[in-house]
């Protein structure tokens, strides 16, 4: 699948990768031993520091261009760099950390990579790379087409939203491209904050063009000229990696004035987000971009008619723009083919938390959790049972075993008050107290509230109170009467919050006192023990 191409008499091309969690577990040193040992021994050897397959257990994970394919080597450290030499990696020698063929690890080959296609494969920053695996054939198909067919494509595509509300894309496009105003805007939401996610910083970072064309591609739809990334500022790479990717394609003309010989403007540019989770929604988005406060604006109106600087504006996470390309290149058809009922195409699924393979795995929707966490996820790394499952971030529910078998849908999960949201999923062993979890919930929205609205402002820190008096409950009436309690303040939240960060702190609240009700009794006074 590379574009590099095996010549036996060229140097040996070799795969390390640049991708932040590669990083924090020494890549820049597994890269620079590969360097000298190769010098020490007289022999030439090419680095490309491509972006993360995705397999984090694996990482540092090396691979050799072979005339076979891409033969894998993980997790390598520096120190493992000699004994790699001395088995003769840099022709696919055999070796206790091989794997074989990149493409052949099952969690890989059992993968549906649509959107993840070309990460890992390719050098990020390279536009020839990009082009040669696919990259760019939806921007040119895009302006052959008027921007009603761009928005039709993205319709039929069945698209939705890769973030919470999964609100069908191309209706939000079309609302836009009706509105009629003298400048519109498309902005990218990457403040990636939940809890166990990583698809967007690693989309950022290993496959950056593919965002760029996405986004440009809805530009061309809406006839928006300027674009935005919003980008969280924990991601130092991916803002890095951002910002030399679109002055590379503005360079070579995919963005700027003339956007790939179209004859239509449109430029792009990053703004590092204000590091607060409630900026993660769209309207206190909105409000940082502008250099205000990140605080939550009421709705209506809506920001596809009043939006960026009061116009219309697109707003979609990484995921959701990074989707349109291969649509675009494919056909609404091609992509509306994954999936199940009304949740079309596929969804990078993040797995996170107490799990002995932790990683990325794209597959349509339909798949279950008890195959994410076990044919791809190997069971918990503690090697004990496995209690609960949050899915959907910081403020999704924690799923039991009992629902581990409902297909990953966006309506399934919301007939049970769970939601899919960005993909996260995090995996908690038998040792978890839900009761702490639950609390730990409200905490963080007592935390992360922006402030604007009262029952998740004050709710949040009330709710924090009373998981306390219910833990503390000495009498069955007490218990009850704290647990009736958290469930009226639970509603109030749920219906009465501006927006989801109030309105979901709930759903972890009310599943681990529905699931675990065990770990909400009261805890017996521990006796001291004589010193």
């Amino acid at each position: 699948m590379s574009i590099h191409h095996h010549d036996p008499l060229a140097a040996p091309v070799v795969y390390v990768p640049r991708d932040s969690a590669a990083l924090a577990v020494g890549a820049d040193a597994v890269a620079k031993a590969i360097a000298d040992e190769a010098h020490k021994r007289g022999l030439e050897v090419r680095i490309v520091r491509n972006g993360s397959r995705g397999l984090f257990w694996l990482e540092t994970l090396v691979e050799v261009l072979t005339a076979e394919g891409r033969v894998a080597y993980g997790p390598v450290d520096a120190l493992d760099v000699p004994s790699l030499f001395d088995a003769g990696f840099l022709k696919g020698g055999a070796h206790a950390l091989g794997h074989g063929l990149t493409e052949q690890i099952p969690y890989l080959a059992k993968q549906e990579r649509l959107t993840f296609a070309r990460m890992g494969i390719t050098d990020p920053l390279s536009i020839a790379d990009y082009e040669a695996h696919g990259g760019m054939a939806g921007l040119r198909r895009a302006i052959t087409l008027t921007p009603e067919e761009i928005v039709k494509e993205v319709t039929d595509s069945g698209l939705r939203g890769r973030g919470g509300a999964a609100f069908p894309a191309g209706i939000k496009w079309n609302t836009v491209l009706k509105a009629q105003a003298d400048q519109k805007y498309v902005v990218c939401n990457a403040d990636e904050g939940d809890s166990g996610t990583f698809s967007d910083r690693m989309t950022m970072e290993g496959d950056p063009f593919m965002l760029i064309e996405g986004v440009a591609i809805a530009g061309l739809a809406v006839g928006a000229t300027r674009g935005y990334i919003y980008i969280r500022s924990e991601y130092p790479h991916a803002l890095a990696t951002m910002d030399e990717a679109i002055r590379r394609a503005e360079e070579c003309g995919w963005l700027g004035e003339n956007v790939a010989g179209s004859g239509r403007a449109f430029r792009l540019e990053t703004r590092k987000a204000a590091g607060a989770y409630v900026c993660g929604e769209e309207t206190a988005m909105l409000e940082s971009i502008e250099g205000k406060r990140g605080v939550v604006r009421a709705k209506p109106p809506i920001p596809a008619l009043v939006g960026l600087f009061g116009q219309p504006t697109v707003i979609n996470n990484v995921i959701s723009l990074a989707s349109v390309p291969i649509i675009l290149a494919k056909g609404a058809q091609f992509y509306r083919d994954y999936g199940m009922g009304r949740s079309h195409g596929t969804l990078p699924f993040q797995l996170a938390g107490n799990i002995r393979h932790g990683g990325l795995i794209e597959k349509a929707f339909g798949i279950t959790l008890r195959e994410l966490m076990f044919d791809f996820g190997g069971g918990s790394a503690s090697g004990r049972p496995i209690k609960a499952v949050q899915v959907g971030g910081p403020l999704g529910a924690y799923l039991p075993e009992s629902q581990w078998d409902i297909p990953l849908d966006y309506e399934q999960y919301a007939a049970v008050g769970a939601v899919v949201g960005h993909g996260g999923i995090v995996v908690h062993d038998d040792r978890a107290d839900m009761s702490r979890l639950a609390r730990y919930a409200m905490e963080f929205c007592v935390a992360e509230s922006c402030g604007k609205c009262t029952p998740c402002r004050i709710g949040s820190t009330r709710g924090v109170e009373v998981i306390d008096r219910l833990k503390a409950a000495d009498t069955p009436e007490k218990h009850e009467q704290q647990t009736e309690l958290l469930r009226d303040l639970c509603d109030t939240m749920l219906a009465g919050s501006l927006c989801a960060m109030g309105g979901m702190t709930p759903y972890p609240v009310l599943s681990a006192l529905k699931h675990f009700p065990a770990d909400f009794a009261a805890q017996p006074a521990q006796a001291k023990q004589p010193a």
